[in-house]
């Protein structure tokens, strides 16, 4: 019996404060993971609201290239015409 109580002892004061401060560590990594995640979906919730005159922008984009492309078009012809 006083076997018994000496490894209830042991427990209670060595491997139960052990526990407790691993447990602590993990606890607090876990809440820097939370906040980080927290930040990020911020973040994202701030970029989809940037994001919607995306498409607009890129018919403009796609205009301007067609216009280059033509402008482009009618010089190479008219080098074409000058070179023999």
């Amino acid at each position: 019996m006083t076997l018994w109580w000496i490894g209830n002892a042991i427990l209670l004061f060595v491997v139960f404060p052990v526990v407790v401060a691993l447990l602590n560590r993990v606890l607090a990594a876990v809440e820097r993971i939370r906040w980080a995640a927290d930040d990020i979906l911020a973040g994202g919730g701030r970029l989809a609201g940037q994001l919607e005159p995306v498409p607009g922008l890129l018919a403009t984009t796609d205009a301007t290239v067609h216009q280059v492309a033509v402008g482009a078009t009618r010089y190479a012809g008219s080098v074409a015409k000058l070179l023999p």
